[in-house]
């Protein structure tokens, strides 16, 4: 317990949140300047003003249902990495299922588990080096390459096996990391395997029932619905 409150008083800090915010910061720029971009731009493509204004209050709605998905997740990991790291990773990323699982390999990496008792600032670093090295990429990527990315499409789009080849590497790979770090916590005791069957067994569940009524709401919160039938399994278990 002593480790992870140091963590969080590290993870808490000053520093942390001035770094932080001015990510969040960042972000809120390109977020108006590609708004005002588009605003300008509407005209030539024959939008009139109305229709920017209502594609823009129509985006602004639809990302809430997403983003609500995230904060369920996000809670959990502010328990672990603090309120600053969290908001900085979601507010670039966006993807809290990733941004758990960088998190959770720095730790390993480390010698512990995420939250464990042995918990400690060497732990938290190798996190939070994990998941900021592992969203540089597509960060990266984005800056040098955007201008390139439709003659890329051009070129994947001419040849369907290169399409499918892509999805299914990056499917591979989901399903590696997961499988990673749930086998890890399946052999730790009788209740983690239950949990980790349990969670196995909702998520394509949660996925089917959103494809069969077509609501796109359930497949977005699928992670969080996920979490929190795996925290009543292992609550009722123990």
């Amino acid at each position: 317990m002593f480790n992870l409150e140091k963590v969080l008083q590290t993870a808490n800090s000053l520093p942390l949140w001035i770094f932080a915010l001015l990510v969040v910061g960042i972000v809120i720029f390109q977020g108006i300047i590609f708004i005002r971009l588009a605003s300008k731009t509407s005209q030539s493509v024959g939008m009139t003003s109305a229709e920017v204004k209502s594609a823009i209050r129509a985006g602004a709605i639809s990302s809430l249902g997403p983003s609500l998905a995230i904060i369920v997740v996000a809670i959990s990991m502010i328990s672990l990495i603090g309120s600053p790291t969290t908001l900085m990773r979601i507010s670039i990323i966006g993807n809290a299922a990733i941004e758990t699982v960088g998190a959770s390999i720095g730790s390993k990496a480390a010698g512990v588990d995420l939250g464990s008792p042995d918990y400690n600032l060497q732990a938290f670093t190798n996190a939070v080096w994990v998941m900021c090295l592992g969203g540089m990429g597509w960060l990266l990527f984005v800056a040098l390459f955007t201008k390139s990315l439709g003659k890329i499409q051009k070129k994947a789009e001419a040849n369907p096996k290169n399409v499918t080849l892509l999805s299914t590497v990056s499917v591979a790979a989901m399903i590696g990391a997961f499988s990673y770090l749930g086998g890890g916590e399946m052999v730790k005791g009788l209740s983690h395997f239950i949990v980790f069957i349990v969670a196995f067994i909702t998520m394509p569940l949660i996925i089917w029932i959103g494809d069969k009524s077509q609501l796109r709401w359930l497949k977005e919160w699928s992670l969080g619905l996920v979490i929190i039938v795996g925290m009543i399994a292992g609550y009722v278990i123990s």
